[in-house]
């Protein structure tokens, strides 16, 4: 293996990782600008106020997204297990 090959798949793995992981975090900053916003308008400042409705909202787009999160795990593993298979012979 050389290096340039390593470099592409950790880079294919990381940019796949961001992909995944950026609705689902996006979602979650977005709820928890709402509930701050709430809290400093209500001067409410109830801690499992910021942490439910976050946690409701990410389950529910993690599960929303599950099929594309799988379709895009299942590329990148079919991508992997081709290049180390062209690598080996």
């Amino acid at each position: 293996m050389t290096e340039e090959l390593i470099i592409e798949v950790l880079k294919d793995v990381f940019f796949t990782t961001f992909i995944i992981l950026l609705p689902i975090l996006g979602v979650s900053l977005i709820v928890g600008i709402f509930i701050s916003i709430f809290q400093a308008a209500t001067s409410i400042q109830e801690m499992t106020l910021t942490f439910v409705p976050k946690l409701i909202a990410t389950v529910a787009v993690i599960i929303f997204l599950l099929p594309w999160i799988i379709d895009k795990m299942v590329a990148i593993t079919v991508k992997m297990f081709t290049m180390f298979e062209s690598v080996l012979r």
